[in-house]
């Protein structure tokens, strides 16, 4: 990607509240492989998102007075049983009212795990070596793993040979991650091998994998199950690709959006926020039938492994201020930025990346590898 045409906005510099001088400076450093503070790389990948839409930044905000949708239908997947439905689908993350994976693929799921050890830069078993996790995603992704690495490597019960890597990009939905779909996503994975080369670590160590992907404008693709069904081809792409790129990827973790209902915006107000989770879900299924098809299978000893093994990460998505039953998780307006998607710096990115933190400090099948053996 190039430095010029990326921020090359005098024309615009007048119309929008961004610091482009400032926003060129913090993009050379992150091209120079410089580690820029949580704060800088929120404003960096905001003011990218900005140029994506013309640099037209006061024409994203929100518009005072703007009546929230109605989203009091809308049940989170983990509350919902096997008897409740929305638009046809039944509850639970892997369906039938189950938040936890069947048997057959929570034992393929340990057998992942145990395969997952500390390898050296060639990717052969080391003692000194690393397990490298991995995020891909949007800005929102980077924004909320970014605080996830943070309060993480300071976390005393955290590995300390699992190193984290953010590999999320801001502006970067999941149509310009997909190689089959844009001709920029050579581009946006090269950048994520530049950023494992930045942390000491190779393509040979990636291991694990946070995905949070979406469709920035998803009523494009028509209504549910629609728009859905388009971002489940886009990840089951993005997969094959970060399966074939680090060949010891073993296990992805997935998660779908946070609350949209306060989006000013068309990027992924509600519904299509909710409904995207029934994608990551379709994709989960898909590999849990038997026999599975070849294109997503995850085992050599079955075939030649076209992706890594599925799970559902946090989930991570609350009716706004209505208490989600067990953690009693909810989001407020103050929870996110202006334009009502992003996570604010407040509390929005710290409520996420403590969710991130507590799933992989206490899920089983993701706690062997991530906390420190006892």
């Amino acid at each position: 990607m190039l430095l010029i045409p990326l921020f090359n906005l005098s024309g615009q510099q007048q119309r929008g509240a961004i610091d482009w001088d400032r926003a060129q400076q913090l993009y050379r450093r992150e091209k120079r492989g410089e580690k820029l503070t949580a704060d800088e790389k929120e404003f960096l990948d905001h003011a990218k998102e900005a140029r994506r839409t013309g640099g037209q930044e006061d024409a994203r905000r929100p518009q005072g007075g703007r009546a929230l949708p109605d989203t009091s239908e809308l049940i989170p997947l983990t509350d919902m049983t096997g008897i409740d439905r929305y638009r046809g689908e039944d509850g639970g993350l892997y369906g039938g009212g189950t938040n936890t994976p069947p048997w057959r693929h929570a034992e393929a799921a340990r057998k992942e795990l145990a395969a997952i050890v500390p390898l050296n830069a060639e990717g052969r078993p080391a003692t000194n070596g690393h397990i490298v996790l991995i995020s891909i995603g949007m800005s929102n992704t980077t924004q909320e793993f970014s605080k996830f690495k943070e309060i993480a490597d300071k976390d005393a019960d955290r590995n300390p040979q699992v190193i984290i890597v953010d590999g999320a990009q801001g502006g970067m939905d999941a149509t310009l991650w997909d190689v089959k779909s844009s001709d920029r996503a050579l581009g946006v994975w090269r950048e994520l091998d530049h950023r494992l080369t930045a942390a000491g670590v190779t393509t040979q160590q990636v291991q694990a994998l946070w995905l949070k992907q979406a469709v920035r404008i998803a009523g494009k693709a028509g209504e549910f199950p629609e728009h859905a069904r388009l971002l489940k081809d886009h990840l089951a792409s993005i997969l094959r690709t970060a399966r074939g790129r680090y060949p010891n990827l073993r296990i992805a973790y997935l998660s779908s959006r946070t609350y949209g209902g306060y989006s000013s915006s068309g990027v992924n107000p509600e519904p299509y926020a909710y409904e995207g989770a029934f994608a990551v879900r379709w994709l989960i299924r898909a590999q849990m039938a038997e026999p599975v098809a070849a294109d997503m299978n995850w085992d050599p000893a079955r075939g030649k492994a076209q992706v890594p093994l599925l799970l559902w990460g946090p989930y991570l998505w609350a009716n706004g201020m209505a208490p989600r039953k067990g953690d009693g998780l909810t989001y407020s307006r103050e929870d996110f930025r202006k334009d009502g998607v992003h996570p604010s710096p407040e509390t929005g990115q710290e409520k996420v990346a403590k969710q991130l933190l507590r799933f992989f400090k206490g899920d089983p099948l993701a706690q062997p590898w991530f906390v420190t053996p006892k």
